[in-house]
């Protein structure tokens, strides 16, 4: 009997101990495949770094590819961009400002911009030294990622033409489409003897961005 009653409980234990063993094994499953879906979330995350500005305080920054910016980044840089190139007076010359302003142009559309913006200025029998000009930015689109590194934005604008003959002024509207693209390099350096120009396009090449072409805001085959 004793015998009989072993062998009882033994056939009792292993079913038992076979539900248990497969239990655990769904259990252990479970758990790899929640441990692989935490390692893709992390992987997918881009690590961030620690970057200290220029005037010694610290943020955290999420690491980006190089040919990705922020929309803000790009709508900033090309209206604090315009503003300057468009903002000139007798002791601050256009011809000053743009030589000095078309680094944040690109190579091949640096003597076509000189080229297009004297032809729109409306000077009758006035030397444009003589002049005075205050850009008014009025709107930027979001930008428009036309390949990777360029975008489109259009601008709403216009610009104030001062002359001795003129001291009313003359407004002259800007609504333009602008492309802009990343540029690669270490950056925009400043002269010996830097003066506020300098440094403020000093400052905005930091952005890492040129702009490439201006076209007329209705103009559908901008490139």
């Amino acid at each position: 009997m004793t015998l009989l009653n072993q062998k009882t409980k033994q056939r009792n234990i292993l079913p038992l101990f076979t539900v248990a063993t497969f239990a655990l094994n769904i259990l252990i499953l479970l758990l790899l495949i929640f441990h692989s879906s935490m390692l893709r979330q992390i992987s997918g995350k881009q690590p961030e770094s620690l970057v200290q500005l220029a005037d010694g305080r610290t943020v955290t920054v999420n690491s980006q590819e190089y040919l990705e910016r922020h929309p803000e980044t790009i709508r900033r840089f090309v209206g604090e961009t315009l503003t300057l190139m468009f903002t000139w007076s007798q002791k601050q010359p256009p011809e000053t400002v743009w030589q000095i302003g078309s680094e944040l142009l690109s190579n091949a559309f640096q003597q076509k911009f000189i080229s297009d913006i004297t032809q729109i200025i409306p000077l009758k029998n006035t030397s444009i030294v003589n002049t005075e000009s205050v850009f008014v930015l009025r709107r930027i689109s979001q930008p428009e990622e036309i390949a990777p590194g360029k975008w489109k934005v259009q601008v709403i604008a216009h610009y104030l033409i001062f002359t001795t003959a003129d001291q009313n002024g003359q407004l002259v509207p800007f609504n333009k489409q602008i492309l802009i693209q990343t540029t690669e390099g270490s950056g925009i350096s400043l002269p010996d003897s830097p003066v506020p120009l300098n440094i403020a396009v000093s400052r905005l090449g930091e952005a890492k961005l040129e702009i490439s072409n201006v076209c007329d805001i209705k103009d559908k085959k901008c490139i």
